[in-house]
């Protein structure tokens, strides 16, 4: 059905009798009459009579090729809204299946969507995705909403903007979800028509001054394609395709781009019959053109979530400019065009209507949600009331940019971090729910809004972590974490053997650790690598002083060499002690080239040995120290000021640090004992300890500690991971 003309009942009947039958026809054809007479005396915005309406809705049904009782709905589905009738009439008049679509296109209708915020709509629309019991439901409504952003123009501006941008946030999407992209580009197009005329109409007038240059161009490279394939004797219906106004805005607007800037303004479709001819045909249209890298796309091997199927690919074309090619069967076409309409069960007879029924017992909430929602209408709560089981084994949470994910039931915030992505697992330290933080074992519920709070300075997953979560990906993760962990702990240990070792024989790392020397070690040992080698030492598979050995014995076998070695070793060291005076301090950090300064290390980070560090040049108080991420420092004033500072190589092992930690788990008798123990038996000196727990038994303990490096740190947050019911341990930032 073309937008711009108007159908007829009769119309209607010659569509359905293409693909229905007479009995059909006939039910149809009552559905109308019924409807007339009940809407016979309403009129419209624009003084139409008001049955002009739902014929249109039902025309665009037929258009899609719906079932006779979809068809029927259309016809009827305002009557319960806005006349005396009732779905029980609806159910005599014609049946129960009838009476529902109404019923839940009435309850559907009644839905307000208050928010402004685009994520409350995201999560709207993908909420009616999983809830329809009867997915004609969503079809009908959304002819109804097509008609009416059709006669739009009808209304007043305020009402025209605010229906657009419901279209916008929530039927467009929903269509695009259905697969329906007829239905989808319409919505786009004229929702842009009213919520920015001054783009829209720009848009249109510069599309049509290019039209016949565009024309010219398009037959060109269908007359070239065309010769090809009849080379090979493949047959195939070629259009060009001129892209959606609304596409065209939204990537002007996404990439800051100038309509003139848009080169892809165009496509070249190419139906074939077969998938092997689909694949033919690529191979002609690289032969012809140069594919542009990256451009290609299989959607036949590997359809989209909404059974669209086709092959893109954007070549270079005859005149230089981007071409976009897309090659499709005719069935997947009509799927592209029609989505789920194309796929649906009634037209194949009872066993498609077994297989429909398969379908929609998955989505069971769809009434019960449109049944609440007549006792709320604020958004939060209404999020609340979504979140009921959906199926009983998996359940259904949201991002918070209202994207769905699926996890089995039973999963936790874990779960959920970890399906993101792993290190945003790794990095974990709590979550909000919903907006309110929950502790890390709480069981997840379908309709959950879900926020991972990660931190940089984590140290990572608990060995406790393996209890909680429940997917086999969440578990798999947080075990490679470990392997991991305790392969990079043993190479630490390793090294600082291997170098205690070398030193052992007044010797520097440095001059022993050549490639030459790695070399010989790793043909004598079977290693692989020099991380191999050291993970080895660290795990005691074999002994620094034999590696030490092994590295050194060549240098040692003449005497002459290692007395130049020494010699020459001395004498960098005291060219570097007469050219560099390092300024130094208690602080254990050096500036190079500078003397006479203060320096002093920052409490807001407390950096300590081991850590990356810089220094920042204060006004009268010298050099302040701070951890190289440390926010206090990160703005482009403060980085003018910034100055090379490192750590002494041989500071004191005595000098102690303070560092604050923050360590979170269920709250239980004697947690904080525990911690407190678990300090006390790496014998570090503790200043400060505070603990509390909310009504959730999340427990939160802070205590400050005296340490000389980061790997003395690392050694008291392994141990403290290790106690039962911790999740996680973080270094905190004063």
């Amino acid at each position: 059905m073309a937008k711009d003309n108007i159908v007829s009942i009769e119309d209607i009947i010659k569509k359905v009798r293409e693909y229905l039958t007479e009995e059909d026809a006939t039910f149809i054809r009552h559905a109308y009459k019924f409807a007339e007479n009940a809407h016979a005396e309403q009129f419209r915005k624009s003084g139409e009579p008001y049955i002009i309406h739902p014929v249109q809705v039902a025309g665009i049904l037929a258009d899609l090729e719906m079932d006779a009782e979809t068809i029927a709905g259309g016809f009827l589905h305002d009557v319960v809204e806005d006349t005396e009738i009732t779905v029980e009439e609806l159910e005599t008049a014609f049946n129960r299946e009838v009476a529902l679509l109404v019923d839940g296109v009435t309850k559907l209708g009644k839905i307000k969507y208050k928010s402004k915020e685009a994520i409350q709509a995201e999560n709207h629309r993908k909420m009616f995705v999983a809830m329809a019991k009867d997915i004609r439901v969503i079809l009908i409504k959304l002819a109804d909403r097509l008609h009416n952003m059709r006669t739009l123009k009808h209304l007043p501006p305020e009402k025209q903007r605010r229906i657009s941008n419901e279209t916008l946030e929530i039927f467009a999407p929903l269509a695009h979800r259905l697969g329906i992209s007829t239905i989808k580009w319409e919505l786009e197009d004229t929702a842009l028509r009213y919520l920015n005329p001054q783009q829209y109409y720009r848009i249109v007038q510069l599309m049509k001054q290019k039209r016949d240059q565009r024309e010219s161009y398009i037959d060109e490279v269908m007359n070239e394609v065309t010769k090809q394939l009849n080379d090979v004797n493949i047959q195939a219906e070629m259009s060009g395709r001129p892209k959606h106004l609304y596409s065209i805005y939204h990537k002007m607007v996404e990439q800051n781009k100038q309509f003139n800037e848009i080169y892809d303004l165009l496509a070249v479709r190419i139906l074939v019959d077969s998938i092997k001819d689909c694949y033919a045909v690529l191979g002609i249209i690289h032969t012809c053109w140069k594919p542009m890298p990256g451009r290609f796309k299989d959607y036949i091997a590997m359809p989209k979530p909404n059974l669209y199927q086709s092959l893109h690919t954007t070549v270079i074309g005859p005149k230089g400019d981007p071409l976009e090619v897309q090659i499709r069967t005719k069935e997947m076409h009509e799927i592209a065009e029609y989505g789920i309409a194309a796929h649906w069960a009634y037209k194949e007879g009872k066993q498609a209507h077994t297989s429909k029924k398969s379908f929609e017992e998955k989505l069971t909430w769809f009434r019960e949600i449109l049944d609440w929602q007549n006792e709320t209408h604020d958004a939060e709560e209404f999020m609340e009331t979504l979140k009921v089981d959906l199926f009983s084994d998996m359940v259904y949470v949201f991002t918070p940019k209202g994207d769905v994910i699926e996890l089995p039931s039973g999963s936790v915030p874990l779960d959920f971090a970890y399906k993101i992505h792993t290190e945003i697992g790794n990095k974990t330290i709590g979550a909000k729910i919903n907006g309110k933080m929950e502790p890390l074992d709480y069981i997840l519920k379908n309709g959950d809004i879900i926020e991972v709070m990660t931190s940089k300075h984590s140290y990572g997953p608990s060995q406790d972590w393996l209890k909680i979560t429940q997917t086999s990906q969440a578990k798999s993760k947080i075990k490679q974490f470990f392997k991991k962990q305790r392969r990079d702990e043993n190479i630490a240990k390793g090294k600082e053997a291997v170098d205690r070792e070398i030193q052992a024989f007044s010797l520097e790392p440095k001059e022993v650790l050549t490639q030459e020397n790695l070399q010989r070690v790793y043909e004598k040992f079977n290693f692989m690598n020099e991380d191999d080698m050291y993970a080895a030492v660290g795990y005691q598979g074999i002994t620094a002083a034999l590696i030490a050995t092994r590295l050194t014995d060549k240098i040692r076998q003449t005497k002459l060499k290692e007395q130049d070695l020494a010699q020459t070793i001395e004498e960098v060291k005291t060219t570097e002690l007469k050219e560099k005076k390092p300024h130094k301090r208690d602080s254990g950090v050096r500036v190079e080239g500078v003397d006479n300064l203060l320096v002093r290390l920052s409490k807001c980070c407390n950096p300590v040995p081991g850590d990356e560090i810089m220094g920042y040049i204060t006004k009268g108080r010298g050099v302040s120290v701070h951890r190289s991420d440390c926010p206090n420092v990160q703005t482009d004033e403060a980085k003018q000021r910034y100055l090379h500072v490192e750590w002494e190589k041989n500071h004191s092992v005595q000098k102690q640090y303070h560092v604050e930690l923050e360590i979170s788990g269920y709250d239980r008798r004697g947690l904080v004992n525990e911690v407190l123990q678990a300090v006390n038996e790496t014998k570090t000196n503790i200043t400060y300890v505070n603990g509390k727990s909310d009504r959730n038994k999340m427990a939160l303990i802070q205590i400050t500690i005296l340490i000389h490096n980061t790997g003395h740190l690392r050694k008291i947050v392994e141990r403290i991971k290790q106690i039962k019911d911790v999740y996680t341990v973080t270094r905190t930032l004063q």
